[in-house]
């Protein structure tokens, strides 16, 4: 046989290699430093052992395989029966189980100590930055827990394989397995996020509810439970589904087709009609809308997370791309143009990460804290449409680091690139969410002053930032007739509300280079337009992976 370095023509040079195998935890000073903060220092244990997975060249060998095979949708079998099943690769079984595994839909639930919630935050993070597809069951079965509050009967009955570490994928009844998953379908043709337009129906029949209808997006069709909204005659409702029926039989759903998605490929999504669905009901009848929201909230949060780790996965491999590579005789990271766009986008970074587990934080004390609970309803549907909005134009900077190697699907680049814009429309698209601030404050004054409190414990850092906190405690004082200017209002609380996160919690040269190039005149549209005064070295180093 021939020597293949026969066929070599020049030797490649200057092309660096993948990041791998480090510890996503423990290489990150500033996710350290809030788990600290926010009382999640007792979980480093554990934060950092999902760190390593997470950096794990093998965890970047199963998210690539996942992604390459998307799922199948299996209609009928050879005999001619229908029986919907999907079918997975290899590698999307074992992320699910290395994902449950680490707690990332239990802990929040489980710890019963302080910083719990935000302790699973980091877990979601961190994932956030391995495999997102397998994020979304997890994200669903943990904010489950939220629905199923309004039916305990409902909730003893599956809470403990809902939480359970194990992963269960037998396509059997709920009572025969070791672990449950829990999925939502709420959306359909006509309404979107509109679920006033909800059409589906259900009717008595004993001690359930069939429900004939269809649904637009339903993710992760082979949950073992899912929630789900009808139309009763007190109104829309709130059900919950088991995919399989006790006796063994496929629940009466067909799956109609599966979306072919831009992102999120690895995880399967699909449109479905109900024939007579047996469900169960939550809560109040005619509440239903009201009682999927509790869970939608924490899915909002996880949005948040979600998209605040992609973000820190893409500064970092353009971070080490840069720190690998020459061009006109110097490492890219040296050269001053380049480093000014990677401290840009670091400080991007930063900020969400601090904004999406302060939202954790606030979540966490909720029960506790009056202040906390009225934060809370607030700071996390900010949280949610600011940094995924901010998302997708990070990625797409981090990618152009790379040049054509970031375009190309060998490259984590490119998944990372499909999946950022995903977290922006799941559970309510901008607009949606922006008015949902505005509801918030309008009907819980106490929302505005938990707000306006957060900000101002960084007052006469930055003469900016007072600015904005004036102008923006007028208009929390005020919030109706602010729909036409709704987005702004958001931006002007997110930006304000990491600041002073940054301030508090990050080291000066920080939040000093946050404030100038956030809030004060010499605003850049694009990433790369720090002013000369940061200290690059500073924000760069903090930065750094690997």
């Amino acid at each position: 046989m021939a020597d293949p370095a026969g066929y070599a023509t020049h030797e490649v040079l200057n092309q660096p290699g993948d990041l791998a195998d480090y510890n996503a935890f423990s290489a990150d000073g500033a996710l350290m430093q809030a788990a600290e903060r926010f009382a999640a220092g007792w979980a480093a244990p554990a934060l950092t052992a999902t760190g390593a997975l997470i950096g794990s060249a093998r965890l970047q060998s199963l998210a690539r395989d996942a992604n390459r095979h998307a799922p199948v949708w299996r209609s009928h079998d050879r005999f001619g029966h229908r029986i919907d099943e999907v079918e997975f690769h290899p590698a999307w079984h074992e992320l699910m189980g290395l994902i449950r595994g680490s707690g990332y839909h239990a802990l929040g639930w489980t710890a019963q100590r302080p910083g719990a919630q935000v302790a699973r935050g980091i877990i979601a993070y961190l994932w956030s930055q391995g495999e997102n597809g397998v994020c979304c069951p997890a994200s669903m079965t943990f904010a489950s827990l939220a629905a199923l509050a309004h039916a305990p009967d409902l909730r003893a009955t599956f809470q403990e394989r809902i939480l359970s570490l194990d992963y269960d994928p037998r396509p059997l009844p709920p009572h025969e397995k070791t672990s449950l998953g829990v999925a939502m379908a709420m959306t359909e043709k006509q309404g979107g996020s509109d679920l006033r337009q909800t059409q589906t129906t259900a009717r008595a029949q004993g001690a359930y509810f069939e429900l004939t209808g269809h649904k637009w997006f339903f993710s992760v069709p082979t949950s073992d439970l899912f929630l789900t909204l009808a139309r009763t005659d007190a109104g829309i409702s709130c059900f919950l589904a088991q995919g399989w029926r006790d006796d063994g039989a496929r629940n009466y759903l067909q799956i109609q087709r599966l979306k072919d998605k831009a992102g999120n490929r690895s995880n399967a999504s699909c449109e479905v009609e109900f024939r007579g669905l047996q469900a169960r009901l939550v809560g109040a009848e005619g509440r239903g809308i009201a009682t999927i929201l509790d869970m939608a909230h924490l899915t909002r949060l996880e949005c948040a997370l979600s998209s605040a780790g992609l973000m820190r996965q893409a500064v970092a491999q353009a971070q080490h791309h840069a720190s690998h590579r020459a061009a006109f005789q110097r490492r890219l990271i040296d050269q001053p143009i380049m480093r000014n766009v990677i401290a840009d986008m670091a400080l991007e970074s930063e900020a969400a990460m601090w904004l999406s587990l302060r939202a954790a934080a606030a979540l966490d004390g909720a029960e506790r804290d009056p202040h906390e609970a009225a934060l809370n309803r607030v700071i996390t549907p900010v949280a949610k449409y600011w940094i995924c909005k901010r998302a997708p134009m990070l990625v797409a900077e981090a990618l152009e680091c790379h040049g054509g190697n970031g375009f190309i699907e060998d490259h984590m680049m490119a998944r990372l690139y499909r999946e950022a814009p995903l977290n922006g429309v799941w559970e309510g698209a901008g607009n949606v969410i922006c008015l949902d601030i505005i509801r918030a404050l309008s009907r819980t004054p106490e929302a505005g002053r938990a707000v306006r409190t957060e900000i101002d414990q960084a007052s006469g850092f930055d003469p900016a930032l007072d600015r904005l906190a004036a102008s923006l405690a007028e208009r929390i004082g005020q919030p109706h007739g602010l729909e036409q200017s709704a987005r702004q209002f958001a931006e002007d609380l997110a930006l304000a509300l990491s600041a002073s996160l940054l301030i508090r919690f990050a080291p000066a040269q920080i939040a000093q280079a946050y404030c100038r190039s956030r809030l004060g005149p010499a605003r850049g549209a694009a990433f790369g337009t720090l002013d000369a005064d940061s200290d690059f070295d500073a924000i760069v180093q903090r930065s750094h992976i690997g």
